[in-house]
């Protein structure tokens, strides 16, 4: 698929100038498309895998975009995992892992290829049907709210930093004082009870979550729902979603929850008694990277 310039030149309607790849696997998948893995299959026509597939994302000779949906996830893996240490890696996947290619890009690209013309859709006559586009994350949403989510997870320390753990706590026999304003940006109707329980939330939404996270214990959610990823030390990175929410923990410490209802809102959850034990539930039946 990667191909030399000479090789462009004697094949250029064949060739696919890659320029990047995604995994769309249960444990890591664009989660922009769907809170869970058959709902981003979904939003390509592709059906669940269990072993799930590798996204190719390029332009042909004409500098219309493609996506190329293969098989072959470990080669896919590497590619990404050499990327991301700065190393030169060509991805060629072998035309007999390739399950097809669909016209259009389904997340944005900010790069092109050098030597073709803009990245546009393919001719309508050329496709069996619409081009993908990204999803809208102009305004708030379910897109936006996961990628809010995949940002936390990511800069987790620069996030966690700006909260006080103090905040999520009323001594023992004491109550707010009438009339004392919650902090802009972040989630005072998270602190705790009067009583002292350290990060039962008073936020119906983040209330309503937290129970809905404990009904996947027992009744497990479509796969990729919740996701567990590597942390510092014995921790463990943990991203649960469903109708109208985010969550992103980490199993040691504390969670975020972002929720379609209130915008651009990240709403902290202290640890408390109760936390730590729907962590380590959530994290045990997670699917996880191989």
């Amino acid at each position: 698929m990667a191909r030399t310039d000479e090789e462009a030149v004697a094949a250029a309607d064949d060739a696919l100038y890659v320029l990047t790849a995604v995994l769309l696997t249960a444990a890591q998948f664009p989660s922009v498309l769907g809170d869970d893995y058959p709902e981003a299959c979904a939003a390509l026509g592709l059906a669940p895998l269990a072993d799930g597939y590798g996204l190719v994302l390029g332009q042909d000779g004409d500098g219309a975009r493609w996506t190329v949906v293969i098989d072959d996830v470990s080669l896919v893996a590497v590619a990404i995992a050499s990327w991301d240490c700065g190393m030169e890696y060509e991805l060629s996947p072998d035309e007999r892992a390739v399950v097809t290619a669909l016209p259009g890009w389904p997340l944005a690209v900010a790069v092109a290829a050098p030597g073709v013309p803009a990245p546009h859709d393919p001719a309508p006559e050329v496709t069996d049907g619409p081009a993908l586009t990204p999803p809208d994350t102009g305004s708030w949403g379910p897109a936006q709210r996961r990628l809010g989510a995949d940002e936390i997870a990511l800069q987790w320390a620069a996030w966690r930093e700006q909260i006080d753990d103090e905040k999520f706590s009323v001594p023992d026999g004491q109550s707010e004082p009438d009339g004392q304003e919650e902090p802009e940006g972040q989630a005072a109707a998270e602190e705790s009870a009067p009583e002292g329980r350290q990060g039962v939330p008073h936020h119906r939404g983040v209330g309503r979550v937290l129970a809905e996270a404990r009904a996947y214990v027992d009744s497990p959610p479509p796969l990729g729902r919740v996701r567990s990823s590597f942390a510092p030390g014995d921790a463990r990175t943990l991203r649960a979603d469903g109708p109208g929410w985010s969550i992103v923990a980490r199993t040691d410490d504390i969670a975020f929850v972002l929720l379609d209802e209130e915008p651009g809102e990240v709403l902290p959850v202290g640890r408390g008694p109760e936390l730590p034990g729907l962590l380590e539930a959530l994290d045990k039946m997670a699917v996880r990277p191989l």
